[in-house]
């Protein structure tokens, strides 16, 4: 994010609580850059977010990332989910995996 100012990445708030019970002060870390957004869960993405659990989507991180990536008023672009479990997302979700030379400024 360092190199490409401007950009936001924004963060399901889910997939941030599965990052910092995984490895301590991750998130803090992950929240020390300023491009950072935390997307919340909100009423809606709260059902939306359990339906997509229901229907077997996922687990709760990987639906809140799902329901991030949905055309929203609010966010009109192209939603590209970062992930190191691209396998997780079903087809037509539009992934990288956050490892990538692309992703580390390596082209």
């Amino acid at each position: 994010m360092a190199k490409t100012p401007g950009e936001r990445l924004k963060i399901p708030a889910l997939c941030l609580t599965q990052a910092e019970a995984g490895e301590e002060n991750l998130a803090q870390r992950v929240l020390a850059f300023s491009s950072v957004v935390v997307d919340s869960l909100d009423m809606m993405a709260a059902v939306s977010v359990g339906t997509l659990i229901r229907d077997g989507c996922g687990d709760p991180d990987t639906c809140h990332a799902l329901y991030c990536a949905l055309p929203r008023p609010e966010f009109t672009g192209m939603s590209i989910l970062l992930t190191g479990k691209e396998e997780a997302y079903p087809p037509g979700v539009v992934t990288v995996d956050i490892d990538s030379s692309g992703m580390l400024g390596h082209h």
